[in-house]
Formats: C-alpha cells, sequence, structure tokens
C-alpha cells in the first residue's frame, strides 16, 4: 500500500481510542477505518449548502464519482435563528448520505443566543454567528452559570442535542466539528480570547457526552492555534481550514505542521475547510497526508451559466478535481468499505 511519506509512517499511527470513554461502537468503527487509512489515503469530501444542495449532484456530473465524505452545518437549528423563521433539513440529509455509506462531518455556525444587532446587510440576524453582528459576551456568559446568557447558551446545545440524538438513533457516526476557527475572532465564540473559547469547548463536550450521552461523536477541534487548544483529553481529530488562492494545489505542508505541534500526542489531520483541492502528488512529496479534505460550498463549486449550474474551475479547473477523485491516494463514495465490518454488533 503506497504512503504518502513511506520514510516517516509513524507519525501517521494513531490509536484509535476515542476521548470519550464511553463512545459506542459506530464512533469507534469510524475512527479504527479513519486511523487504518490514515498517511496513505485522503477522503475526497465535500460541504453541502445551506439553503440548497446541489454541490454533491454537481460533483457527480463533473467526475463520474460522489465525495466520501459530506459535510453539513447545525446553521439553522440554532434557536436564535429558528425563532425568526430558519428551516433546516441537514440532519435528514446527513442520515439518508449515511444510507448511502457516505461518511458525515457537521459544523455548526451557532447563531448567537441573544443580542444580536441585527442591522442589515452585513450584521443582520442572519449573520448572527459573526463577531460583527451580535453584542453577546461569551467571556461574560461562560463566567457566570446563575446568569441568563449562560442558560440560552446551554439551551442552544441541548437544542443541537436533539438533532445530533437523531443521528444517533439512525446508526450515524459523526465527525464533529464545533466552534470552528475560533482564534480568527470573527466568530463571537472566538472573540473574547482562547480562556473563556476553551471553557465553552469543555461545556460542550460535558454537556453532549456525559449529559445526553451523545456516543457517537468523534471530537475534531478546528481552533487554529495553540494556544486556543482544549486538551487532549478534549480532542480526536485536529482540522484546518485553509483557503489559498485560486488554483493553488500545494500540499499546505506549513500548515499541517502548525497543527501537528498543537499536541505531542499523534492525533489525525484533517483539512476541515478548503477552498482549493490540493493535488495528492504533491501531499505525497511534502509528507501532508491530510485525512480528509472538505471542499466549501457555492462558488467553489459551481457558477449560474444560462439559468443552470455548472461546475465552476474558477478554484479548482476541472482536470484537477477529476485527477484528484480518481487518484490512487484518495478515496471516494464507492471505495468505502461496508460499514458493517467496522461497525461490530
Amino acid at each position: 500500500m503506497e504512503q504518502f511519506n513511506q520514510n516517516d509512517s509513524s507519525r501517521y499511527r494513531v490509536e484509535p481510542v476515542l476521548v470519550n470513554p464511553a463512545a459506542n461502537k459506530a464512533a469507534q468503527g469510524l475512527m479504527k477505518y479513519l486511523c487504518s487509512i490514515y498517511g496513505q489515503y485522503m477522503l475526497t469530501g465535500q460541504q453541502i449548502g445551506v439553503l440548497s444542495a446541489p454541490e454533491l449532484d454537481l460533483i457527480y456530473e463533473a467526475t463520474g464519482k460522489y465525495p466520501a465524505l459530506a459535510g453539513f452545518d447545525f446553521m439553522n437549528y440554532s434557536p436564535s435563528r429558528v425563532e425568526r423563521g430558519a428551516e433546516c433539513q441537514d440532519t435528514d440529509l446527513a442520515i439518508e448520505w449515511w444510507k448511502q455509506g457516505g461518511i458525515a462531518t457537521f459544523c455548526w455556525h451557532w447563531n448567537a443566543p441573544k443580542d444580536l444587532v441585527d442591522l442589515p446587510p452585513d450584521r443582520s440576524w442572519g449573520r448572527g454567528f459573526y463577531t460583527a453582528a451580535t453584542t453577546f459576551d461569551i467571556a461574560q456568559a461562560i463566567s457566570d452559570p446563575n446568569s441568563e446568557e449562560y442558560r440560552l447558551i446551554v439551551r442552544d446545545i441541548d437544542a443541537i442535542a436533539v438533532q445530533l440524538a437523531r443521528l444517533g438513533d439512525a446508526g450515524v457516526p459523526v465527525l464533529w466539528r464545533p466552534l470552528h476557527e475560533a482564534s480568527g475572532g470573527w466568530f463571537w465564540w472566538g472573540a473574547k480570547g482562547p480562556e473563556p473559547c476553551i471553557a465553552l469547548w469543555r461545556l460542550l463536550y460535558d454537556r453532549l457526552t456525559r449529559h445526553h450521552g451523545l456516543n457517537h461523536l468523534i471530537w475534531v477541534w478546528n481552533g487554529q492555534h495553540a494556544d486556543w487548544y482544549p486538551g487532549d483529553e478534549y480532542v480526536d481529530i485536529l482540522g484546518e481550514d485553509i483557503y489559498p488562492p485560486v488554483h493553488d494545489y500545494s500540499s499546505q505542508k506549513e500548515r499541517f505542521l502548525t497543527a501537528e505541534a498543537y499536541t505531542k500526542r499523534n492525533k489525525i489531520i484533517a483539512l476541515t475547510e478548503n477552498g482549493v483541492v490540493p493535488d495528492p502528488d504533491l501531499m505525497a512529496a511534502d509528507g501532508t497526508p491530510w485525512a480528509w479534505n472538505c471542499t466549501w460550498y457555492g462558488e467553489f463549486v459551481f457558477t449560474e451559466a444560462n439559468g443552470s449550474r455548472v461546475y465552476s474551475n474558477q478554484y479548482t479547473e476541472l482536470e484537477q478535481l477529476r485527477k484528484s477523485y480518481y487518484h490512487p491516494r484518495t478515496i471516494t463514495l464507492d471505495e468505502l468499505p461496508d460499514w458493517k465490518e467496522w461497525i461490530e454488533d
């Protein structure tokens, strides 16, 4: 089996032990599979859109293959969006995706629980996950468990727990990536520095695992700076979100090495968001075996032409995309295993 870097493969030997000691067999099985391919293969991945989700079918039309992994978002399940009329089908779509044999990853563009600025267009309630669109103070909220703000944080977590429980009941293991890109500060959960964000991560972990008993989650941390790392006991997989210039197919080795340095333990490292799909040959040459990529949606995939959506070459040219989807070091939906072989009864 061809390695991304045969000279230093020990870096990619990750034990399939999840941070949640009560992790169920679905999560354990998926983690075993991920560990078995890490350093050898990259899972192809694609995020779907929020209001419409043409990306997966457009990828198939362009390549003749579906990605192995699909990305979903709990954004419109956020209570402050639901109360304003937002609707979401991502839980149902993810269940159907798993039934087709695919892997599901979820992020959560968490609309602030309250204090939305609501000044369209840039600070509207629909952008309430951005720091600029809310005055919600995470540092104040997380420091006072008796406050209304803290209670609303818990309310929101419990609302997402309902959706996660639906996935668990359907047998779907979830690559769960909350509080992403925190160190950038552009999202409210990262607006007050690392300490309150780390406390929020740990609260989220405790509430979902210990209170709600959601044992089908694989915890993917995507804070993107060592100071924001909540600790090895709270993180299964490390992720980096990278948006290089158009047609830059480089391996992004420096960011991979940055992620490796967040911990002294061997952990899987994934390209949890990308604009351009990296070239598997360059990844191999650089010893940069991202466990998966997850191309962002919309303009990163398609453009409107004559009233229809067609694949766009703006970020990843079509031939480069096809190269990635047919490369011997990548895995597409049709190449995933029968999960019954990995998830024991």
